[in-house]
């Protein structure tokens, strides 16, 4: 089977199956005449037990263990009980302190946040584990790299765009014949389409959490 048909069979992405295998828990055998992947039915049934897995939140190393034999289900499964209990107790605490913020019917100004954060950070020390959303906060600034390159490019191939014609129209004598001009000119423009194409991938990419997002299946 091709990586289009798992990816349809399974509903994982050829990103994320590449990313498993990346990890070392998909191993597909590669055909001996091309070197292409040739995935097999027992590939699909292991992306399918990872899939579950995942979506039951357990951790990749947890799944390599399983998979490696060296942890059973009722192990895996009894470890991440652990880690999920630990994370309602953490919930349990958060919606205790949100709660009692609730209570607090005044304007953010009047919000004592340094005895708060003390106080967060003695839980912490306790074990206690609060969500941060603040590696969230700067992820707009990944979106400026793609794009200012993207507009680098663009510029510089349609600067050597308008130098062609230009050459063209000030010495028509001169001028290279016309399909070697068309060649010319062509290959920036292709190149300004690629660039402008892979921002867009790459934007896509930051948005869905680039690596985050495979992690997530």
């Amino acid at each position: 089977m091709k990586i289009n048909e798992v990816e349809a069979l399974v509903g994982i992405t050829k990103k994320n199956i590449r990313f498993y295998e990346q990890e070392g828990l998909l191993n597909p055998r590669r055909n001996s005449e091309n070197g292409y992947r040739d995935y097999q039915e027992e590939d699909v049934e292991a992306l399918q037990r990872i899939k579950l897995l995942r979506k039951l939140g357990l951790p990749l190393e947890e799944i390599r263990k399983m998979q490696s034999g060296a942890h059973t289900i009722s192990d895996g499964m009894r470890r991440h009980l652990v880690t999920l209990e630990r994370e309602i107790k953490n919930l349990e605490q958060a919606t205790e302190l949100c709660a009692s913020l609730q209570e607090q019917d005044q304007p953010l100004s009047s919000l004592d946040a340094g005895a708060l954060l003390v106080r967060l950070e003695e839980m912490e020390r306790e074990g206690t584990t609060f969500m941060d959303k603040q590696k969230n906060d700067t992820k707009r600034i990944r979106y400026v790299a793609p794009v200012v390159i993207a507009v680098l490019m663009t510029v510089l191939m349609g600067a050597l765009v308008w130098l062609f014609v230009w050459a063209a129209k000030t010495d028509p004598h001169g001028a290279p014949p016309m399909p070697l001009l068309a060649l010319l000119i062509a290959i920036p423009v292709v190149v300004i389409l690629g660039v402008v194409l892979a921002m867009i991938l790459r934007i896509r990419e930051i948005g869905k959490g680039e690596e985050d997002d495979a992690r997530n299946y």
